[in-house]
């Protein structure tokens, strides 16, 4: 049961945006300029950065929730799921390009705390090809889904335990995004 009187069956951050909805405007388009706005960063990677940071900080809903949209931008089918996984569970041993591997493991110390990041691994991530504006978006996307998830988890709102049920809301963000509100769209989740 949420901590606070959140309409009841509206999942993860759902709840919260529609409880206070002036809040859920600058919220949605940071999500969107972040996740789906002009980049050279894919959104699948810039989503499997969100799932990951998601993961680290226990945040069902979230991890979830971006994982399966991470799997949807790459083609939807559970081989991509497998991807993002392999990436949450030990992304250095992970399909993925160096690039991604040294934005996530900036990503991960973000997590941690801003401090953890070092010249070391900015370094990293260049020699692997990442420009400023991506090491930029990684760090924000970290910082912005610790908060996200914090909103979440904060205030105990409900999410679905089957992970298939978050393959819908995946669809719907990858195809969809994130400036729009799903229960203006006849709560589609």
């Amino acid at each position: 049961m949420a901590h606070i009187a959140i309409e009841d069956g509206i999942p993860g951050i759902l709840g919260p945006m529609k409880f206070r909805p002036e809040t859920t405007k600058p919220l949605r388009e940071l999500a969107e300029a972040l996740l789906r706005g002009p980049s050279t960063l894919s959104s699948a990677e810039r989503e499997t950065i969100a799932a990951f940071v998601s993961s680290r900080n226990d945040c069902r809903f979230c991890q979830l929730s971006h994982s399966a949209a991470a799997a949807e931008h790459l083609g939807g089918d559970d081989a991509h799921y497998a991807l993002v996984d392999s990436v949450k569970s030990n992304f250095a041993s992970a399909d993925i390009s160096p690039k991604l591997k040294a934005l996530l493991a900036i990503a991960g110390k973000v997590q941690q705390g801003g401090k953890h990041v070092t010249s070391d691994d900015i370094a990293t991530a260049r020699a692997q090809g990442a420009t400023d504006l991506e090491i930029h978006d990684a760090v924000l996307i970290a910082a912005a889904f610790c908060m996200f998830n914090r909103y979440v988890d904060g205030l105990a709102t409900w999410q679905p335990e089957d992970p298939a049920e978050y393959r819908p809301m995946g669809k719907l963000m990858a195809h969809s995004g994130y400036t729009r509100t799903q229960w203006e769209e006849n709560e589609a989740v």
